[in-house]
């Protein structure tokens, strides 16, 4: 018996470490792939977190997510342990029938650049204090939020908490959030790139994708050129420098743009065979919209690579679903979307906000801290111009378990004294389901949105918006998305674009990293007062080349039934309306429009920029006019 206990002890002992080693990997953090990190010693960094968190709340939090993930992956391997007693001949056919299909829609045409900005808020700092450049430094003091290169050496990097970051590196100096200073500067970026691509699409406060097809066509230069004449315009102007990636699409662009950091580039070329090669060896975190967890999993079936993907197309959609089945045969063949367009032209789905802070079950302090989200998310609502017919609730216990409650007021809600007082008894009820709860974070969100903007008359008669330019500004990028709609009568037809299946997984990961980023705040002795800028878009700034040569025309409404230009003023245009669908005026235009063909219709005002043209063409005719046709 006295020989048989230390087996045992040693086998206890080696299924800890390795259910350890996999925490301690989790504890590394969601910003492990950050550039600067290639040549840190990841073993002794993970190290390092494991011993100063252990015995923490956030330790154990964090290990129980982890065994809850080493059991899912468990029963995941034991399906695919099944799959591999059956045949799973026509799930293989099937594969290879999507993955020709996706290769029929593969486009090359186009010339896409994702550029981010080199570890930006630290850059901005150091314009201001040009004495730590030479130094490590991070910004953020509860949680790093960028460090610059000097710190990534010794593993300190965004997401990490500052007290740990002190032990990888003691010299290290932390500096405290300026979120104006931040936006200032992004904004001056702004104003470079939409020259380049005035529909160009933010994905964040630092980074941004461009199609720069038509503007290489214009100037007659290459896409290696062009984006470098960017980075140098930018880093002229404003001082910081920016990395970008050149491909054929988004998602290979995005991937790019991390190959030279910082103050690089890189050209994937428009190429089958250089797409496929680039792929095959390419770990699947490196692609945006696979994160840790979904890292994790595909490793514990055998997929590491992209390249592997194609191996194991047999299983994928049986273990994982057929949306993550297709997403990954895009990354196996280097597919992925070439429509760039301003975010807020995308669907929105909710606006929200929310907080972490330390542990609070004052019922007095939670009804504050209540009332102040609700401030919060009035503003964000004004700024997006929506009304929620939802409201949800959302808060975390001190033990890191997320609740959330919702109700449906019976008018839509936007104002902070409606939103707070509609949130109260859900707080209310929550105290009494959980009595002497602890809050470290509180959230309000609304959902099924309500549009406060002007009509669009257009819209309202069925006719599609015309895309001549950036569409309404008020829209941005919310924080969960997130991601957009107007109100439930648009259409596809309409101005708000579906958001592509491959930005749902894009924000997957996105959220996974910020419910991390939260949880690390526990660690720290000081709690930042983070607001969600980064993920916050304004509207593209007007471009400023050309607009002496090319004036932008008058504003006018075009009738949605006589199709004929109207002045921009409202009452009028109702009343030209109200004519058009009187009984005799439609008699009246099908007679015009079908018995004097030669009759001039209707002219606008000519602007300026159109009195040449009209003299050239010899055109006496508005080409805006169109035939009636009452069938």
């Amino acid at each position: 018996m006295t020989g048989e206990r230390p087996a045992d002890e040693n086998v206890v002992a080696a299924l800890e470490v390795d259910l350890h080693d996999t925490l301690k990997y989790s504890l590394l953090g969601p910003s492990l792939t950050k550039s600067g990190q290639d040549n840190v010693d990841q073993t002794k960094v993970s190290e390092i977190i494991y011993n100063a968190s252990k015995g923490s709340k956030f330790f154990n939090h964090e290990e129980y997510r982890d065994k809850n993930l080493t059991q899912k992956i468990e029963r995941i391997l034991g399906k695919k342990k099944q799959l591999e007693k059956l045949d799973l001949a026509s799930d293989r056919r099937k594969a290879d029938d999507c993955i020709a299909e996706l290769e029929l829609a593969r486009d090359l045409s186009q010339t896409l650049v994702h550029i981010d900005c080199d570890a930006f808020y630290a850059a901005v700092e150091e314009l201001d204090r040009p004495e730590l450049k030479d130094v490590p430094f991070s910004v953020g003091k509860g949680v790093l939020t960028t460090c610059n290169y000097h710190a990534r050496k010794f593993g300190c990097r965004s997401g990490m908490a500052g007290f740990v970051a002190k032990k990888l590196c003691p010299q290290l100096i932390q500096l405290p959030l300026n979120f104006d200073k931040y936006t200032s500067k992004a904004q001056e970026v702004r104003e470079i790139i939409v020259e380049y691509d005035p529909r160009f699409e933010s994905a964040s406060i630092d980074e941004a994708y461009l199609n720069i097809t038509g503007y290489c066509e214009k100037h007659d230069i290459s896409a290696e050129d062009a984006v470098q004449q960017l980075r140098r315009e930018v880093h002229e102007k404003t001082k910081i420098t920016i990395s970008a990636g050149i491909a054929a699409n988004a998602k290979l662009a995005k991937i790019c743009s991390n190959q030279n950091k910082p103050n690089g580039q890189f050209l994937l070329p428009s190429d089958r065979n250089a797409i496929m090669a680039f792929m095959s060896d390419l770990p699947t975190r490196k692609v945006n919209g696979i994160g840790r967890v979904f890292e994790r999993e595909l490793d514990a079936v055998g997929v590491k690579t992209c390249g592997d993907i194609y191996a194991y197309r047999q299983y994928l959609s049986k273990l994982f679903g057929e949306k993550s089945f297709f997403f990954l045969m895009q990354c196996y063949l280097g597919l992925g979307r070439t429509n760039v367009q301003p975010a807020e032209e995308y669907e929105r789905k909710s606006v929200g906000t929310e907080s972490t802070f330390r542990d609070m079950n004052d019922p007095v302090e939670l009804r504050d801290k209540l009332r102040a989200t609700a401030e919060e998310l009035e503003k964000d609502m004004l700024r997006t111009k929506f009304k929620g017919r939802t409201l949800v609730l959302k808060i975390k216990l001190h033990t890191y378990e997320v609740l959330t409650r919702q109700i449906i007021p019976p008018k839509a809600v936007y104002l902070k004294e409606d939103l707070y007082n509609f949130a109260v008894p859900m707080l209310a009820k929550l105290e009494q389901d959980f009595p002497g709860m602890r809050l470290r974070l509180m959230g309000l969100r609304c959902t099924h949105l309500v549009s406060m903007k002007k009509p669009d008359t257009m819209s309202f008669f069925g006719f599609k918006r015309k895309a001549t330019g950036p569409l309404d500004t008020g829209g941005s990028v919310p924080s969960s998305p997130q991601k957009r709609k107007a109100d439930a009568l648009s259409t596809d037809e309409g101005q708000w674009e579906q958001w592509p299946d491959e930005l749902l997984f894009e924000e997957a990961e996105r959220q996974e990293r910020e419910d991390e980023l939260q949880e690390l705040e526990t660690l720290s002795q000081e709690i930042d007062k983070r607001r969600h800028h980064g993920k916050e878009v304004v509207p593209n700034p007007t471009p400023k080349k050309g607009a002496a040569e090319d004036p932008t025309e008058d504003e006018w409404w075009d009738c949605p039934i006589c199709m004929r230009p109207q002045a921009t003023d409202e009452k009028a245009f109702n009343g030209h309306i109200d004519l058009c669908l009187s009984r005799q005026t439609i008699k009246d235009a099908v007679q015009e429009t079908g018995e004097t063909p030669t009759t001039k219709p209707l002219k606008r005002p000519s602007t300026a920029s159109e009195k040449g043209k009209n003299n050239r063409s010899g055109a006496g005719g508005d080409p805006k006019q169109k035939r009636l046709c009452f069938g």
